[in-house]
Formats: C-alpha cells, sequence, structure tokens
C-alpha cells in the first residue's frame, strides 16, 4: 500500500494479493496509511484499490480457523478502522476500479462520494447470502449513504449488484470510463474541499453523528450476534464452502 499526493488531494492505494482481501496485515497497512493521511497537509483523500478489485471483501482462509475470541478481535480492530474513514474531518472519495464486496463494499460506504469503473466489477454486501449477518458498524454506516428502499436488497437479501444497479441503489453515486476513474475521483475530492473545511468537518460531523452514537451504544452486544452467525453451523458450513471456492481459482 501507498499514499502519493497529487497537489491538495492524498490518494491512498490498497494492495494486498490479488483481491486486496482484509486480512489483519491489511488493516495494520491501512491504518498506517491513515497515520500518514493525518500528518500530512491534504485537503481531501481518495481510495482506490490496485488490479481488478477495491477489495474483494475479507480475507476467509486466513480468517475461517480463528477461536470466537480471536475472531473477536479480529472484528473488533475492522470495526475500528472502518470508522477511522468514516470520521476524518476531511472529504474521502472512494475510487472504485472493481469488485467492491462485503468488507470491500464497506471500506467504500465510509467514503463520502463513490465512483465506480465502467466494467463488470460486482459490488455489494453479500454476507446474508453466506450465512453470516453484519454488525452495527456496517449497518449504520449503510443507513448513512443508502435510502431506505434500498437496504432489504443490498442488506437482508445480500445481492451482489453490477455498477449500473449499484448505482440505482445508492452503493456509487457516479460511474465513469476505468482511464478517467482516478483523475475524476482526485477532482471530485478536490471540489468537495472547496467548501470551507472547518465548515465541511462540522457539517460532516453532523450528518455522521446519529450514527456513531447509534454504532457506540450497540456495538458490543451486535458483535456478540455478529459471532454467533459466524459460529453457527450454517455459516461455517457456507464459509467453508466460499473457501473452498477460492482455493480452487487460486493458480
Amino acid at each position: 500500500m501507498e499514499l502519493e499526493t497529487r497537489e491538495d488531494v492524498a490518494v491512498l492505494r490498497l494492495a494486498n494479493g490479488k483481491a486486496n482481501a482484509m486480512s489483519e496485515t491489511f488493516l495494520a497497512r491501512l491504518n498506517r496509511l491513515l497515520d500518514r493521511l493525518h500528518e500530512s497537509p491534504a485537503r481531501a483523500a481518495v481510495l482506490v484499490g490496485t488490479g481488478n478489485a477495491f477489495s474483494a471483501g475479507l480475507d476467509l482462509p486466513s480468517l475461517i480457523g480463528l477461536s470466537r475470541d480471536a475472531m473477536r478481535a479480529f472484528i473488533g480492530e475492522f470495526e475500528h478502522t472502518m470508522l477511522r474513514v468514516f470520521r476524518l474531518a476531511r472529504p474521502v472519495v472512494a475510487a472504485v476500479n472493481g469488485h467492491a464486496i462485503a468488507g470491500g463494499c464497506v471500506l467504500a460506504l465510509q467514503a463520502d462520494v463513490r465512483i465506480a469503473a465502467a466494467g463488470g466489477a460486482r459490488i455489494g454486501l453479500n454476507e446474508a447470502a453466506i450465512g453470516i449477518g453484519l454488525p452495527s458498524t456496517v449497518l449504520e454506516t449503510l443507513r448513512c449513504q443508502v435510502a431506505p428502499a434500498s437496504l432489504v436488497p443490498i442488506a437482508l437479501e445480500g445481492r451482489l449488484f453490477g455498477v449500473e444497479d449499484a448505482l440505482r441503489v445508492g452503493l456509487v453515486d457516479e460511474i465513469v470510463e476505468p482511464a478517467a476513474l482516478e483523475a475524476r475521483a482526485v477532482e471530485r475530492a478536490r471540489s468537495l474541499a472547496a467548501v470551507g473545511a472547518a465548515a465541511f468537518a462540522q457539517v460532516k460531523a453532523g450528518l455522521r453523528r446519529a450514527a456513531l452514537e447509534t454504532i457506540e451504544r450497540r456495538r458490543a452486544d451486535e458483535a456478540e450476534a455478529w459471532l454467533d452467525t459466524w459460529f453457527s453451523a450454517d455459516g461455517q458450513r457456507l464459509l467453508r464452502e466460499a473457501v473452498a471456492r477460492i482455493a480452487a481459482k487460486a493458480p
């Protein structure tokens, strides 16, 4: 992973293997980039993946064997990292260059604006479809970003959407040609930063305050409920089937 500065916009480039899957290493690297962002003079930030994925979600092969205590620690770090992005006072644009599935979609939802590359990418929260739930950090940040009518297909049905349908349900705000994606994301981030920094930060914090208060109030209980789904018989069976599919595709 790396942070590039384009005048007044910092570009945080996600990289972790072929699919930018979210492991402990991924989260540690992203947190280091966020530390660097806090220290930088950049007025806005862009998140972008590498290859054909923004992020394909949690690194299931590295997580499937964890104990409940170890998984609790991992999901706690995942939520902490997502909320660091959600709380950023500066404008954040997600340049969704490819697949943004499950945890990858969650990361994109922490941004203020999501711009997707045209093409065959799949975007969505498919956790329910593979037998696991969604913790309060995911549910409340999702509720901030999409219309109520979109919550059933996105969260309860766990659909994965092509980019045009992702635009329709509100998972992305704009679609551009792949070659123009980063430039457009930087341009959009810069336009958001044209608002006075103090005013932007105050309004953004106000818009997100209710979600953050609900997350803090419900976080511990929802984490345990989420772990119940992860370690349920159906959840483990479906997760192991997903891991087997990943292994079958590996070179």
